[in-house]
C-alpha cells in the first residue's frame, strides 16, 4: 500500500487517495494555549452546554425524563450533574447519580468533576465501580458509577430512595445494564413521581428514547408529555475530517501508516486510533515499536499505548499521563474511549470505521479526524451502505443468564412482561432460564431458589463462577476456589512480551507456576506464591515475570468476595493438594463450557458444536489434555474463537455433576421449554 498523504482543507493533491472536508458544526474555536490559562470556572462557561443551563434545569424540573442530545465534548457528562448540584437537587442528603458504561469513564469523569467542584475525590464527588467504591455514604452528593453498579444498588434499595436525579450517560451504546436500568426506572418512577431521569444520547436514538419513556407518546395534547428532548449544539473546538477515496484492505496497517504520516507531517498533538479488539491493538502497538527503529535519531519519538476493557485499571490510567518531552503519545483503543473519556492532548483521531465513527478530537483543542473509509459508505450518504447505523443492543446479542437472574432477585418473576426497550429473543431467554435451572438457581416454576439462587444473584460474578464459589463448601475447597474466582477477575497476571528472547525467558518463568491440569490451577499457584514471596517484594515479581499490580488487585478482590462468605455464614475450608476435587468443583459451574479435543488439535464445544481454539496465553496452548476434555472460562472472538482459562476434566464428571444439564452435552434427548407465567415449563 503506498504511503497515505494528507493536505490542507479544501485542496486535493494530484493522484491522491483522500478527499478532505471540514465539518460545519458551529463550534467555538480557541487556541489550546489560551485554554490552558482559563480558570476552571471560565472553562466551564465556554463549554457549548453552558448556554443551555437554564433551559436544562427547567426541563428537568418540568418533565420526568429529559433526553439530552449533544456532540462529544459539549460538556454533558461533567456539567449536568454540577448544574443539578448547584440548583439544589442534592439538598437534604440527596444524591445526583450519573451512570457510565465503563469503569474508566466513571473514574476519569469523577476525577475531573471533583477538580471542578473543588473537593477531594471520594468526598463531595465520588465514584463506584465493581470491586472499588470511592464515595462517602454521608457526604457524597455527585456520584459517578457504572450502570451495573447502580443496577446492583436496586437490590439493596429497590426505589433508589437516596437519588433525586439519575443521569444515564451514553445511553445510545445500549449496554445490557443500561437497558435494564431504563426498564427499572420506569417502574420506580410510578412509585416515586418526584424522581427525575436524564438520558444522554446520540441524535439518532433520541426519538426512540422519547417514545419509550413518554406515556403520552400518542396523545394529541403535548402539554401532558412527561418526556422531552433537549438538543445541545456545537463542540468545544472544531474538527476537520478526512476520508479515503477508495476502501483499503488492511485497516490495521493503514492505521499505523496514518499514525506515522501524522507524526512526520502534522504539528504536535497526541493521536487516538480506534480498533476493534485486543489482538489488533497489540499488533498495532508492536508495529509502531518496530517502525520506530527506522526513524531518524533526531526525530521525535512515539509512545504507543493500548486501551481496552480487559487492560488492568492501572495500565488504563497511564493514558491520562502526559508523554515525555519530545514524544507524541499514540493510543490504540477500542470503543472504550468513546464513552465520556477526555484524554488531554488528543488532537488527531484515526477512525477505522468499526463500531464507532465519531472521533474524540476537538475536546481540549482543535483537532483532525482521519477516517479510513470513503465518505460514500456512511449510512447518511448511502442507504445501501453495509455499515450499520447503530450497534444492536447488547441484550439481543449476548447471553442474558446473569441479567435474568438479577431481575428475578429484584422480584420481577414474570420476565415476559418486563418492559424491555428491546426485548431479548425469546429462544435466548428460554435457554438462559434453562441454564439457571440447571445451576439450581431457579426451581421448576422459574422462581429463585433459596438460599442458592438468591446468593448467586448477590455475588458480583457471572452465574457459572457464582455457582462454583457457592458449591465450593460442599466440595470442601472454598479457600482455593475463592482464590481462583478472584484471579479470573484480573488480566495480565503473567508479563509475557511478544517474540524474541524476552518472551522465551518470560515463558520459562511462567512454567515454574504451571499446573498440568490447566490455567485455573496455574493461577492458583501464582497467587499462592505471590502472597508468600512477592506481596512485599516487587523485585520478586519482576524476576518471575509476575504483574505486581494485577496480583495486588486479585488480593483485594479476594478479600471482598470473602465478605460474602462471612455474610452467608459459610466457613472456608481447604482441599490442600487434592486437585481432583478442585477440578470437579469447577465442573459444577462450567459444565456448559465443556469442549472435546478433535484429531486436528482443535476443540468442539459440547453445547453448540462450535469449533474452538486454545488462546495463545493459555498454558494448554502447547499441551494436549490427557482426557481429551476441557472446561473454559470464556470464549473470545477475534480471528478465531479462542477459549481462555482452561482446565482438563474427565468426561464422566460432566455427566455426574451437570445432572439435569445433560442436555448441554448430548443431542440424544432434546428438551423443550416455554414460559409458564414467569418461569419455564418442560414438555
Amino acid at each position: 500500500m503506498p504511503p497515505l498523504q494528507f493536505w490542507k482543507p479544501g485542496t486535493v493533491a494530484p493522484g491522491s487517495s483522500l478527499d478532505r472536508e471540514t465539518e460545519a458544526e458551529g463550534a467555538l474555536a480557541i487556541s489550546s494555549a489560551r485554554a490552558g490559562n482559563l480558570s476552571l470556572e471560565g472553562a466551564r462557561q465556554r463549554l457549548p452546554i453552558y448556554k443551555h443551563r437554564s433551559n436544562l434545569l427547567w426541563c428537568i424540573e418540568r418533565y420526568a425524563v429529559t433526553i439530552v442530545v449533544g456532540q462529544a465534548g459539549s460538556g454533558k457528562s461533567t456539567q449536568i450533574p454540577q448544574y443539578l448540584h448547584e440548583a439544589g437537587w442534592t439538598a437534604g442528603g440527596r444524591v445526583v447519580g450519573c451512570t457510565q458504561p465503563r469503569r474508566v469513564a466513571a473514574t476519569s469523569v469523577a476525577t475531573r468533576v471533583a477538580e471542578e467542584v473543588g473537593t477531594v475525590l471520594g468526598d463531595e464527588v465520588g465514584y463506584s465501580i465493581r470491586f472499588e467504591d470511592l464515595s462517602n455514604p454521608e457526604r457524597t452528593r455527585i456520584k459517578y458509577l457504572t450502570d451495573g453498579m447502580l443496577f446492583r444498588e436496586c437490590m439493596v434499595d429497590p426505589l433508589l430512595s437516596k437519588y433525586s436525579v439519575i443521569m444515564i450517560d451514553e445511553a445510545h451504546e445500549r449496554g445490557a445494564y443500561t437497558d435494564l436500568l431504563m426498564g427499572l426506572l420506569k417502574k420506580i418512577m410510578k412509585k416515586r413521581p418526584e424522581l427525575r431521569v436524564v438520558v444522554s444520547s446520540a441524535t439518532i436514538d433520541a426519538e426512540d428514547f422519547l417514545e419509550y419513556f413518554n406515556t403520552n407518546a400518542d396523545g394529541p395534547d403535548k402539554s401532558n408529555d412527561d418526556a422531552i428532548i433537549v438538543s445541545i449544539e456545537g463542540r468545544m473546538f472544531p474538527v476537520e475530517v478526512a476520508y479515503l477515496k477508495e476502501p483499503i484492505v488492511d485497516y490495521v496497517q493503514a492505521a499505523v501508516d496514518t499514525v506515522f504520516n501524522i507524526h512526520l507531517k502534522e504539528p504536535a498533538g497526541d493521536v487516538l486510533v480506534f480498533l476493534t479488539g485486543r489482538e489488533e491493538i497489540d499488533n498495532a502497538v508492536q508495529q509502531v515499536a518496530d517502525r520506530l527503529q527506522s526513524l531518524p535519531r533526531a526525530a521525535p519519538r512515539i509512545l504507543a499505548l493500548p486501551l481496552y476493557a480487559t487492560l488492568p485499571p492501572e495500565e488504563q490510567d497511564i493514558i491520562f499521563d502526559p508523554p515525555p518531552r519530545d514524544t507524541r503519545k499514540v493510543i490504540f483503543a477500542t470503543n472504550i474511549a468513546e464513552a465520556s473519556v477526555t484524554i488531554d492532548g488528543i488532537k488527531y483521531v484515526v477512525d477505522t470505521g468499526f463500531v464507532k465513527r465519531a472521533g474524540r478530537a476537538g475536546r481540549t483543542s482543535a483537532g483532525k479526524c482521519y477516517r479510513l473509509y470513503p465518505s460514500g459508505v456512511l449510512p447518511s450518504n448511502n442507504p445501501l451502505s453495509p455499515m450499520p447505523i447503530t450497534t444492536p443492543p447488547e441484550l439481543v446479542r449476548s447471553d442474558v443468564s446473569m441479567y435474568l437472574l438479577q431481575l428475578k432477585a429484584l422480584g420481577i418473576d414474570n420476565l415476559a412482561k418486563f418492559d424491555f426497550m428491546s426485548p431479548p429473543p425469546s429462544d435466548m431467554m428460554v435457554r438462559s432460564l434453562e441454564f439457571l435451572y440447571s445451576l439450581k438457581a431457579l426451581d421448576e416454576e422459574g422462581r429463585l431458589t433459596r438460599p442458592l439462587g438468591e446468593r448467586m444473584a448477590e455475588l458480583p460474578l457471572d452465574p457459572m463462577m457464582a455457582a462454583i464459589l457457592l458449591n465450593s463448601f460442599t466440595f470442601k475447597c472454598s479457600e482455593e476456589i475463592l482464590t481462583i474466582a478472584a484471579m479470573t477477575q484480573v488480566q495480565s497476571v503473567f508479563v509475557i512480551p511478544q517474540g524474541g528472547m524476552r518472551a522465551t525467558m518470560a515463558e520459562m518463568e511462567r512454567r515454574k507456576f504451571t499446573a498440568e491440569e490447566g490455567d485455573h490451577l496455574t493461577l492458583l499457584n501464582a497467587y499462592n506464591a505471590f502472597v508468600r514471596y512477592g506481596q512485599k517484594d516487587k523485585s520478586w515479581c519482576g524476576n518471575h515475570r509476575i504483574n505486581f499490580k494485577s496480583l495486588s488487585r486479585a488480593v483485594a478482590i479476594r478479600k471482598q468476595l470473602k465478605k460474602f462468605f462471612d455474610r452467608f455464614h459459610i466457613p472456608l475450608v481447604s482441599c490442600g493438594s487434592d486437585h481432583v476435587t478442585l477440578r470437579k468443583c469447577l465442573v459444577s459451574g462450567y459444565f456448559k463450557n465443556a469442549a472435546r479435543m478433535l484429531p486436528d488439535g482443535t476443540f468442539r464445544s459440547a453445547r453448540e458444536g462450535a469449533i474452538l481454539h486454545v488462546h495463545p496465553s493459555s498454558v494448554m496452548f502447547t499441551r494436549q489434555p490427557s482426557t481429551g476434555w476441557v472446561i473454559f472460562h470464556e470464549v473470545i472472538e477475534t480471528t478465531k474463537s479462542f477459549m481462555r482459562d482452561l482446565t482438563v476434566v474427565e468426561e464422566d464428571w460432566l455427566v455426574e455433576l451437570a445432572q439435569v444439564a445433560l442436555r448441554y452435552l448430548t443431542d440424544a434427548r432434546p428438551h423443550y421449554y416455554q414460559f409458564k407465567g414467569g418461569g419455564i415449563k418442560q414438555h
